[in-house]
């Protein structure tokens, strides 16, 4: 008896075509605030740093519900959207706005399923949930994995390190900056449960913690992170 394959219910051109209109959404939403957007002195508050986090947590979410036998076009399409509303909505409620914009989208472009619909909403309306991920759908769990995930390693790095210049610090402060994200890569690792994306983490901090001591060996005045 043979497997049933089953076709994915997005093709590649209706998710680039959403892709699309995420970026844009994000766009007119720093557009539309006076002076250039909601907190627009911060990088990770604008709209091009905003929609390259996107983009990271579909890569991380989509491989975790690969490997873990989760709906994998779900997860990437709730990660799509998990942050449309961040630029022009009030933190704790950006995740139920989200939710909306993407069940309008989904039900007025295409032909996709409601059940489809409703657990992708789904997805984007819970991935700020502050408890247990095992608590949530699968597919929920990775999403919220793929968006704690993208602040640790490379990314959360450079992030860190342009944040100084905002801070008025000068790169002696490098060290103690990277030790947060070291902070932050110990806290995902507890909040995270999949065991792919508790490795992915272990692999990005061992590289953030190559590179704080690669800092501390090199840079002869700089003064390690206090306890």
């Amino acid at each position: 008896m043979g497997v049933e394959i089953q076709e994915s219910p997005v093709t590649d051109e209706e998710f680039a075509a959403m892709e699309e209109f995420v970026r844009e959404y994000l766009r007119a939403s720093v557009q539309n605030e006076d002076e250039g957007g909601r907190m627009r002195w911060y990088p990770w508050h604008s709209a091009e740093y905003r929609f390259n986090h996107t983009r990271n947590v579909v890569e991380l979410a989509g491989k975790i519900a690969e490997e873990e036998g989760g709906d994998p076009d779900v997860v990437r399409v709730a990660a799509l959207f998990h942050d449309v509303a961040k630029l022009d909505a009030d933190q704790d409620v950006h995740a139920e706005e989200g939710a909306r914009i993407a069940r309008e989208y989904l039900q007025s472009h295409g032909d996709f399923p409601e059940s489809f619909v409703d657990q992708v909403c789904r997805c984007v309306k819970n991935h700020s949930y502050q408890g247990e991920v095992t608590d949530l759908s699968l597919e929920t769990q990775c999403l919220i994995e793929g968006d704690v995930l993208d602040k640790v390693g490379a990314n959360g790095t450079a992030l860190m390190l342009l944040r100084m210049g905002y801070e008025a610090r000068t790169h002696m402060d490098a060290a103690e900056m990277v030790e947060r994200v070291l902070q932050r890569g110990t806290d995902a690792m507890e909040r995270v449960e999949s065991e792919t994306a508790r490795n992915i983490a272990h692999r990005r901090l061992k590289r953030v913690k190559w590179f704080q001591e690669w800092l501390l060996d090199e840079v002869v005045a700089m003064e390690p992170p206090s306890e």
